[in-house]
């Protein structure tokens, strides 16, 4: 029997903004390496004296800089990442010599809890590791890292796996297809993990949505690799009820994501936040002082603190009062969920007697 064709896998080169737009997306192997490769260092920021002194294009330069940090700030390692680097690199190990029946990981939980930062660290750290043991394998791609489309079809996520590896697929191509180039480029590039985000886009619930559970328990058994799930509230989307949830309840363990709640650990991610800002005029510790105000502001919600610091920094290089104040926090939207919540503990600490 002939074995079927490997299509190598190499990073196209960007053409155009669009292009480089799409590069930049975790779901394509070029935007994904991006990623993995990425290490920025924070902007230095510059004596009083030179700083009032800068030019006008000089400081166009020196706050775009700025701004970009800003933008994506630092990743906390919280310990729902340390959790999930640790689980995910014991099943990697777990699963390097299982001939069938590897081991799963299930990230559920609320939105903005950071589920798909913990999925995408655990990605990135397994890929530095790979890369410092095979330092010549640069055609390897250890991890792919996909998102499930909304009402997928087992076609839909075949796709998406090809789409990440850059295989050709046009409309009517054959599924069978698709799913044989995908697993002999994975067996041929060694891929180790496979992130799966939006997971509760599959509907067991649907025929179609079976369908999408038993293609990526297909692929679980074709390639051998760990594989990662994270979703919002993976339970009550059903995607553990009747047999295929058994199945998967069966082999996957499960990580829950929620909000923080006000303690050590909620201090110590503000007074993280805090210390990568690069603005002249903060002093140091005025956030702490908000940390209160910062969890009924957000709930406890990673990513809308996140959201609330970031614009907040964003806005202070822009206005140039270089501070973020109370005034400033206020006059800055979060998510609808957070100012919802919010308002609603507002209320009932007013009626509180």
């Amino acid at each position: 029997m002939n074995s079927p064709t490997r299509h190598p896998i190499t990073a196209p080169s960007a053409q155009g903004s669009d292009e480089d737009a799409l590069h930049r997306q975790l779901t394509v192997l070029a935007g994904w390496r991006q990623f993995v490769e990425q290490t920025p260092a924070p902007p230095g920021l510059l004596p009083e004296g030179e700083w009032t002194r800068l030019g006008e294009l000089e400081r166009l330069t020196y706050d775009e800089d700025r701004l970009n940090h800003h933008a994506r700030l630092l990743v906390v390692a919280t310990p729902t990442i340390r959790k999930v680097i640790t689980e995910g690199r014991r099943l990697s190990y777990l699963n390097r010599n299982a001939d069938s029946g590897r081991c799963g990981l299930i990230l559920s939980g609320p939105a903005r809890t950071g589920k798909t930062t913990a999925i995408t660290q655990l990605g990135k750290t397994l890929e530095v590791i790979h890369r410092q043991r095979h330092p010549h394998s640069t055609a390897d791609i250890p991890v792919i890292y996909i998102t499930v489309p909304p009402a997928a079809t087992a076609k839909m996520i075949a796709i998406e796996f090809a789409r990440f590896l850059g295989l050709p697929t046009i409309r009517r191509a054959n599924i069978t297809d698709i799913v044989e180039a995908v697993c002999g480029v994975c067996i041929d590039t060694r891929t180790s993990l496979i992130a799966v985000d939006e997971i509760h886009n599959v509907a067991l619930a649907t025929r179609t949505g079976a369908e999408a559970s038993d293609m990526l328990k297909y692929f679980s058994e074709r390639i051998p690799a760990t594989f990662v799930y994270a979703g919002i509230d993976v339970e009550r989307a059903g995607l553990l009820s009747g047999t295929r949830g058994e199945q998967i309840a069966g082999r996957f363990g499960m990580v829950r994501t929620t909000a923080f709640p006000r303690s050590e650990y909620w201090s110590g991610l503000i007074a993280a936040l805090e210390d990568s800002l690069r603005l002249h005029r903060h002093r140091i510790g005025s956030l702490i002082r908000l940390e209160h105000y910062l969890h009924r502001r957000t709930s406890g919600m990673i990513g809308s603190l996140l959201r609330l610091i970031r614009s907040a920094a964003i806005q202070a290089v822009l206005d140039g009062t270089e501070q973020i104040s109370r005034r400033t926090l206020d006059s800055i939207d979060v998510d609808i969920a957070a100012e919802a919540a919010g308002t609603r503990s507002t209320t009932a600490a007013k009626r509180t007697p």
